[in-house]
């Protein structure tokens, strides 16, 4: 799939981001890939604090805290995000 972006920037930044080669399609995945990966971690997290907001009684253990946090990476290595 394709699709065409025009871009209204500043001569200066125009310049300097083409330097860098941000403008290439290659590129402009990587960053867009990226930003969406971290939008999902910080919606994640929202989530997880709004959780743990909602629960009362005793706080959790560092080993439960810590089995939590293994299977979120082990989730996120088997591409569930």
């Amino acid at each position: 799939m394709s699709v065409t972006i025009q871009l209204d920037l500043p001569d200066a930044l125009l310049k300097e981001a083409q330097d860098s080669g941000l403008l290439e399609s290659k590129r402009l995945a990587e960053i867009l890939m990226n930003e969406l990966r971290r939008a999902r971690a910080r919606k994640e997290f929202g989530d997880m604090i709004e959780q743990a907001r909602g629960h009362s009684g005793e706080p959790m253990r560092l080993e439960d805290i810590q089995a939590e946090v293994n299977a979120v990476r082990a989730k996120r290595r088997e591409g569930g995000h």
